[in-house]
């Protein structure tokens, strides 16, 4: 694959639906709710009865004007709703309510790491539309859920600017951020509340033009996302090489695909229609937004603080490095919760160490994030506290960490001052002990150690430590070791 992209560059869009969190739907007053007993949030707006008329969510619109300021974009001041129609089970009406030519939001940008490298990416609008319901398959039969129809929804449609999985994933979870740090949507991937498309074509390096491209719809996981993109890059190149001489639009037609997991490939489900198929015209039974210039600008003047702007912050306050506090500003429950433990903190450092390495590991089998444990961020702050002050060594804060984390909720202070175990040896007599039996059953270490050889010392230091069960302090071990081997 990595041979194949000297020669070949894939170019990538991305369309980002994500449900917002508003009480009510986009048209009725049905709840927006997700998780309840199907067919039982809808009105008859929701399932098209006749005459029943829709009513706009003004708290929608102010979501989708934060989010128009919050990328820099233009929010326009008239918008129009059109009706998308198409004939499937879960759209009871035959037609969307979405936004065609005169979307609510216009250009923008999302700055973001790929890698070690910062870029930008640019968005060509955001539009709002409504949800459909949801199909659902049974062992005899198939049902379908109203309660997702008429769902608020913000379509971002991003420029064909990426150019690798990477690059689009990147873009993908930045642009969850910035929601999450609004708070317009919950951005539960598992719940449907984000979704991505994905646009990708292929064309050979140094080429203007694009080629046919391809979509894949409705992936609902980052990791999928990326994987579906290499496989399709890797499915057209392919094509392209085994039909030199055939024109490019008989090569790759232009369609739509699905993900398949388990087959870990694309896989076609129908050609792709063109607008004209919609057959699109202006929503006869709503009337554009208006939007007047301090509507906009007082929506603007109440944005919170962004993740860019907080991984600025990161750094400048508490000194972490661009990848440490990236990594804690990508999600903003992460970042709450290493900032519920800097109250009681003095290493910034070690504390976002302790969250995204060592505690994220032992929450990675059960999928879930240090967050959503009951460990509160004030207790690993606890914990870096005593290794700071040697009440523990390190060794023996990891053992603390898992016992933290089989017992949510419990202190590490309390966890060391029960357990004889976690003590340190604090009595120098003892530790001399230590030393001294180390140094006699290992001779040939010393001689090792007095040759020049590093390791040696590294190896004396290791036994001293095993002796003592991980209790001495690393610093004064390392003290008495030299001054009995110097002597």
């Amino acid at each position: 694959m990595a041979d194949l992209l000297k020669e070949w560059e894939p170019v990538i869009g991305l369309e980002i639906h994500t449900e917002l969190n508003t009480k009510s739907k986009l048209f009725s007053v049905a709840p927006n709710r997700f998780g309840d007993e199907p067919n039982t949030n809808i009105t008859e707006v929701c399932t098209g009865q006749p005459g029943a008329l829709p009513v706009l969510n003004k708290e929608v619109v102010r979501k989708a004007v934060q989010f128009g300021c919050a990328v820099g974009a233009e929010v326009a001041h008239f918008s129009k709703f059109d009706r998308k129609s198409y004939f499937y089970p879960d759209s009871p009406r035959n037609f969307q309510i979405t936004q065609l030519d005169e979307p609510i939001v216009l250009g923008g940008k999302i700055i973001t790491d790929v890698g070690n490298e910062e870029k930008e990416f640019a968005i060509d609008r955001a539009h709002i539309e409504d949800d459909a319901g949801m199909l659902k398959h049974f062992s005899k039969f198939a049902g379908v859920d109203y309660n997702r129809a008429g769902v608020p929804l913000i379509e971002i449609v991003s420029e064909a600017c990426m150019h690798s999985p990477q690059e689009a994933g990147a873009y993908a979870r930045a642009v969850r951020a910035i929601l999450q740090y609004l708070d317009v949507s919950d951005c539960n991937m598992e719940e449907g509340s984000l979704r991505f498309d994905a646009n990708i074509s292929v064309r050979k390096r140094g080429e203007t033009g694009l080629r046919p491209k391809i979509e894949i719809k409705n992936m609902n996981s980052f990791t999928f996302m990326e994987m579906a993109l290499t496989a399709e890059i890797q499915r057209q190149i392919e094509e392209y090489l085994a039909n030199p001489d055939k024109p490019f639009h008989e090569v790759i037609q232009q369609a739509t695909y699905r993900w398949d997991p388990e087959l870990k490939k694309t896989v076609l489900m129908r050609s792709k229609e063109d607008a004209e198929d919609y057959r699109y015209f202006p929503e006869p039974d709503l009337p554009p937004i208006i939007l007047e210039a301090n509507y906009i600008e007082g929506v603007r003047a109440t944005l919170p603080e962004l993740p860019r702007e907080r991984k600025i912050r990161y750094k400048e306050e508490y000194e972490l490095k661009e990848e440490q506090a990236f990594l804690l500003t990508a999600d903003k429950n992460l970042a709450d919760y290493f900032e519920a433990g800097m109250k009681e903190c003095s290493n910034a450092r070690s504390l976002c160490n302790w969250i995204t390495v060592e505690f994220a590991g032992r929450f990675r089998e059960s999928g879930k994030n240090v967050w959503e444990s009951d460990i509160q961020a004030i207790h690993i702050a606890h914990l870096i506290t005593m290794i700071e002050d040697k009440t523990i060594t390190g060794k023996i804060a990891k053992k603390v960490a898992d016992d933290m984390a089989a017992n949510p909720g419990k202190d590490p202070r309390e966890i060391v001052a029960e357990n004889p175990d976690y003590q340190p040896v604090h009595d120098e007599g003892e530790l001399v002990k230590y030393v001294e039996q180390v140094l006699s059953e290992n001779p040939d270490a010393i001689t090792d150690f007095k040759a020049g050889k590093d390791r040696a010392f590294k190896f004396l230091m290791g036994q001293v430590m095993k002796l003592s069960r991980g209790k001495a302090s690393p610093q004064r071990v390392t003290e008495l070791l030299k001054e009995r081997l110097e002597s």
